[in-house]
């Protein structure tokens, strides 16, 4: 898969994961385990890209006599989030523009 195309699907994917609720590294991993492994080395880079692009924000709260970082999403999070869906669906189109012989679909 395309670095690029890949990079924007990770990002809007941990977008997603606090989308509903403020949440924290393992947490995120945790919750898109089902769909998509993700090391903490990558997440950790994602949500920096994300705060330094304004979709989420970062507070730091004590849990278990820790500091734990909490994520946040924010309007310019969301607005990605949307624009994906739309992204999405024209991709939807090109693939099936690109897979129309593979089904026997040789309709012009």
């Amino acid at each position: 898969m395309d670095i690029q195309l890949k990079r924007g699907l990770l990002d809007v994917c941990v977008l997603a994961a606090i989308k509903n609720e403020d949440s924290y590294g393992y947490k995120i991993i945790k919750d898109m385990k089902p769909y998509i492994e993700l090391s903490e080395s990558t997440l950790y880079t994602i949500l920096k890209r994300l705060e330094t692009e304004n979709m989420l924000t970062v507070r730091s709260a004590e849990h278990g006599g820790r500091l734990r970082k909490y994520y946040n999403i924010t309007d310019e999070g969301l607005k990605r989030i949307e624009q994906f869906k739309c992204d999405w669906e024209e991709m939807l189109f090109i693939y099936r523009f690109v897979t129309k012989e593979d089904d026997g679909d040789d309709k012009a």
